[in-house]
């Protein structure tokens, strides 16, 4: 009897034994967040740097759970993960804790928040795409202080997990609304996704927005769908949405938060077969941060410039496996900015500016902003992930027939299918319906899935989308430099 009991206590301690992946950070960690720190991924090591002052996390609000989910900013801002979250992190947590870290909360860490929530099938757009849900409200909130229209209508075609046509969190719901499902974004390097290169937005055919209480023009690559103007909007919607907060947070915090996040930035800083980024080059973050922000590549430091050391390699003290690998993301980066190919019916692109369709461009024709890789102007453009016939069939997201009621879609015509609305589900307008903005491109390599829908797995899945979508045909050494390139980011 006694050695059952004793047995028994045992399988229960072992049951409970929580762990967690090497630098993970949980809410309400003390001690001092690390003002530099390199972590390993499967390409080399990703390095986060923190101006300024040190700060202690104990009692800052980036790093405290602020409501009762137990989330705090950080449980899906990791720098282990350049400040964003992976897949093979997210899983690992999932073992580590038999699903009870608070990044499964049922409301948007689960595909739904009323399935099972014990069961790891509930959580598998999470744990297999580091898909968190999105409640969007249909018709679209007021956006700069005007009500939205829409001028097409979504009807749900495909509800895999129940949320888009539930009474409850559906369009037919008391508050309606509609679920789709994205990739937490970097928190770093924050300077470059706020900064304005121009005050125009060629995409849209109009003046830039300004911030109704700074006055500055807003940049518009905040977030995946723009729905939120500055950080201080963005935070507020992150605190009572993912944070489930009931109150919104004080000015106090907003400060904190925001002084902080815009002293991060993150890069991959060592390449496992190139060796240190910076030797005889120029990668890493601390050009990130000594830099000044939103400079056009085309008439400023070239995209990806950084590496043009390594084109010609004179270093000594480097192994040939070193040079070949150096010279490989070289190569990479002159093929981004060089390699030209016709860029078709991308909303965004060749709609509603004047390029033409198809328009004959590089990576860089969008790409454009030095150091980061992001757009100058506001980001938000289709290249057709998410939307049919260019998305892939991905029967575990939704799906949504858009119907436009006045001007069809420029390039999907009057109906068209779609996994996610985007952009559109902001505007209410049909053509921007599918446009998600253009992504931070530093430390990719920590921070795999790829694409707002995780839809690319691997950087190899990345490249291989864009060179299906706009039939660029690289070549497979061409194909390789372009990896080699982007995971040393």
């Amino acid at each position: 009897m006694q050695a059952s009991l004793l047995t028994m206590l045992s399988v229960s301690t072992v049951a409970a034994e929580v762990t967690y992946p090497e630098g993970w950070i949980k809410p309400g960690e003390s001690g001092t967040f690390k003002q530099s720190q390199t972590h390993s991924n499967a390409s080399g090591k990703v390095k986060v740097l923190a101006e300024g002052q040190p700060v202690e996390m104990s009692g800052h609000p980036f790093f405290q759970a602020l409501s009762e989910n137990g989330r705090a900013c950080i449980s899906c801002h990791q720098p282990s993960d350049g400040m964003s979250l992976s897949v093979k992190t997210i899983q690992d947590v999932w073992s580590g804790t038999q699903g009870r870290d608070p990044i499964f909360a049922a409301w948007d860490g689960s595909n739904c928040p009323d399935m099972p929530q014990k069961e790891k099938a509930s959580h598998s757009l999470l744990l297999e795409r580091g898909l968190f849900r999105i409640q969007m409200p249909w018709p679209p909130a007021p956006r700069y202080g005007k009500e939205v229209t829409p001028d097409f209508d979504i009807e749900v075609v495909r509800d895999p997990w129940g949320c888009n046509s539930s009474q409850k969190y559906g369009p037919d719901a008391a508050e309606p609304s509609i679920s789709v499902y994205r990739r937490p974004r970097p928190v770093a390097n924050l300077k470059y996704l706020t900064a304005v290169g121009f005050a125009y937005d060629p995409k849209q055919g109009v003046a830039l927005p300004r911030d109704e209480i700074s006055g500055e023009f807003l940049s518009g690559n905040i977030m995946s769908d723009n729905r939120s103007v500055n950080l201080k909007a963005q935070m507020q919607d992150a605190s009572g949405t993912h944070l489930e907060m009931l109150s919104a947070l004080t000015d106090e915090q907003v400060e904190k938060i925001e002084g902080f996040i815009l002293s991060i930035y993150a890069a991959q800083a060592e390449d496992k077969d190139a060796g240190k980024l910076d030797d005889g080059a120029f990668g890493g973050p601390e050009l990130l941060r000594d830099s000044k922000p939103g400079q056009l590549g085309s008439i400023g430091r070239a995209v990806w410039s950084e590496f043009e050391p390594w084109e010609d390699q004179k270093s000594t003290g480097v192994t040939p496996e070193q040079a070949d690998k150096r010279a490989s993301i070289a190569r990479g980066a002159r093929l981004f900015r060089e390699k030209m190919f016709l860029i078709s019916d991308s909303a965004g692109i060749n709609s509603p500016m004047g390029f033409g369709n198809p328009v004959l461009n590089s990576c860089v024709f969008c790409h454009n902003m030095s150091q980061m890789g992001n757009d100058v102007a506001p980001g938000q453009v289709d290249i057709g992930t998410t939307t049919k016939p260019f998305a892939e069939p991905a029967p575990e997201l939704p799906l949504f027939r858009i119907t436009c009621k006045g001007e069809p879609h420029p390039h999907y015509g009057r109906s068209f299918l779609t996994q996610d609305p985007g952009f559109g589900l902001v505007t209410g307008r049909c053509a921007d319906t599918g446009k998600i903005t253009l992504q931070s491109m530093r430390g990719l390599a920590a921070r795999a899935p790829y694409f707002s829908n995780g839809s690319a797995k691997t950087m190899g899945d990345l490249v291989d989308y864009y060179d299906r979508r706009y039939q660029i045909n690289f070549t497979e050494q061409e194909r390789q430099d372009l990896i080699n390139l982007m995971n040393s980011l």
